[in-house]
């Protein structure tokens, strides 16, 4: 469908002021394509990773809309661009700064013939992503975690480390995980690893029930046994491979001393049973979709600011996403000038 946009002039005789027709705003040349065709085709490469070429092919066999590779190249960045202009990043980090727990990550991401990084701020119902090294002002210049004072669900990256106005938890499956390989490896002499999972499970479990009954900490005697048998086991690892020179013991004695000083990080879970922070698995399902664009670009993008598009438009998308919204009806509010805002922290509902 094809829509004509007229623009009258008129002068009035009396005064001689000029009054001009004001066109929609996605109308900017004599011919453009509007905003169901922008969106459409912001779905297939933002909301689902399709090459630019195959974006194409498809748009044009499936609507009947002849447009250029090149106009679909640069669709993304008309998205970014929308979603700065609409005070979405602005209004996501007001949120993440409110929440109780915030999970963060970064990945590698091939860029400009180098490697740059994505961070991640995230809960359960916002996404906020940024680009840059991976460096402690690299996660600053996201906005969101310096000053920060709540808690910071992260992996052992010692990038985070500068942070702290914040409580920091460790995700209990990158433990677990590291723990499983060492006693598969040896498991006639890391047996203290097999029991320090089962320590870690069971005292998630205990936290979950006790955030299901709505109580705001564990029972003191659950408590103390859990860190009690916490410690000793730690210990355990060490002492048990201090002498030995092979380079599994030189893991179990790394992994058992992680354990020890770390013990407050690797907890936080049980000591806050109110927040759901045993693992930092949120932040790694909404950061995996940079793999997969990626992967779908040849295994890199051409510019920087390409990737730094990717990372708005990817912000938006899996916002809204949490909140029950289809990529392609939140991409159509976007290029009707009807831009979606989280609410809130949460659905209210």
């Amino acid at each position: 469908m094809v829509t004509e946009y007229v623009a009258q002039a008129k002068q009035c005789p009396g005064c001689g002021t000029l009054t001009e027709g004001e066109l929609p705003p996605h109308v900017r040349a004599r011919a453009s394509f509007g905003p169901e065709t922008c969106a459409q085709a912001a779905n297939l490469t933002c909301g689902h990773h399709i090459p630019i070429w195959r974006s194409t092919l498809l748009l044009c066999q499936l609507a009947g809309v002849a447009v250029s590779t090149g106009w679909m190249a640069g669709i993304r960045g008309k998205a970014a661009d929308l979603v700065e202009a609409s005070g979405f990043p602005d209004r996501v980090r007001e949120l993440l700064k409110a929440a109780p727990a915030v999970h963060a990550d970064e990945t590698p991401a091939r860029a400009a013939g180098g490697t740059r990084y994505v961070h991640l701020a995230c809960t359960a119902y916002l996404t906020l992503m940024h680009t840059g090294d991976r460096s402690s002002d690299a996660i600053d210049a996201g906005g969101v975690l310096p000053g920060y004072c709540g808690v910071i669900v992260r992996d052992g990256y010692a990038g985070y480390g500068h942070l702290t106005d914040a409580l920091h938890a460790w995700c209990g499956a990158h433990l677990l995980r590291d723990l499983k390989s060492l006693y598969d490896f040896e498991p006639g002499l890391q047996d203290w690893a097999a029991k320090m999972a089962t320590v870690l499970i069971e005292a998630r479990d205990a936290a979950r029930a006790a955030r299901q009954a709505g109580q705001p900490a564990l029972d003191p005697e659950v408590l103390d046994g859990l860190i009690t048998r916490y410690r000793q086991l730690a210990t355990t690892g060490l002492t048990a491979n201090i002498y030995r020179r092979t380079a599994t013991a030189r893991d179990a004695r790394r992994i058992a001393q992680r354990f020890l000083t770390f013990e407050d990080m690797i907890l936080r879970f049980a000591t806050r049973p109110d927040l759901d922070i045993f693992t930092n698995n949120e932040a790694e399902r909404t950061i995996r979709p940079v793999k997969v664009q990626q992967r779908s670009s040849g295994g890199c993008w051409r510019t920087l600011a390409g990737l730094a598009d990717f990372a708005i438009v990817q912000s938006y998308l899996s916002t809204a996403a949490k909140w029950g919204i289809s990529k392609l009806d939140t991409l159509r509010g976007l290029f009707n000038g009807h831009a979606w805002i989280p609410p809130g922290l949460e659905p209210s509902g």
